[in-house]
């Protein structure tokens, strides 16, 4: 058989394929909606990928320009650090928890008394050079401050008055000296003078 020119053979094979085309459209319509979502994911995946190669490069070449220093922070523990902590001055710090000056600190500040919470008897604490003791007269009594955990003394500083905090701060200075009641009576008294 004699073969047709090229330009012939193109415009029979296009429109064979136009007319296979017409006859799957249905079909073919009614998956475009999920390819057009697979051909997006798959877009926005390639692009996630390309941005994570910049930033390990990026990474790669600050760690060559600018070693990373192989300090441990303080407050990070490993299992090698535990032969050193059984000598070491973690000992220090366990007995200050058991004696219960920890307790007043951090996030359970809020609701301490400074008073240790143990439901055996407290040993007795070693004789310390007494401080002199302020009366437990005024304000302190009509509010029972010593029982006052942090939170309920923050809630009753808007109805006192200078003169009430300034006897609140220093029957603190002269008795148990908690810091976070220091501070937050000094705080208060700073912000109410400032009103005045």
């Amino acid at each position: 058989m004699a073969t047709a020119p090229y330009g012939v053979r193109l415009l029979v094979g296009a429109a064979v394929t136009a007319l296979e085309e017409t006859r799957r459209l249905p079909q073919t319509v009614i998956t475009y909606p999920m390819t057009i979502v697979s051909q997006f994911a798959q877009l926005v995946m390639k692009m996630q990928q390309d941005v994570a190669d910049l930033v390990n490069r990026g990474d790669e070449t600050l760690e060559h320009l600018f070693p990373p220093k192989d300090e441990q922070p303080e407050w990070a523990t490993f299992d090698e650090d535990d032969d050193e902590s059984a000598e070491g001055p973690d000992q220090a710090g366990d007995e200050t928890a058991r004696n219960g000056e920890r307790l007043t600190e951090g996030r359970f500040a809020l609701y301490s008394t400074g008073e240790p919470e143990s439901r055996e008897p407290a040993p007795a604490p070693a004789p310390k050079a007494p401080k002199p003791a302020a009366p437990a007269d005024g304000v302190v009594a009509e509010l029972d401050y010593e029982s006052l955990t942090l939170a309920q003394l923050r809630a009753r500083l808007p109805s006192l008055k200078v003169a009430d905090l300034e006897a609140l701060l220093a029957f603190e200075e002269g008795t148990k000296a908690r810091a976070p009641f220091q501070t937050l009576l000094a705080n208060r008294i700073t912000r109410a003078s400032a009103k005045s």
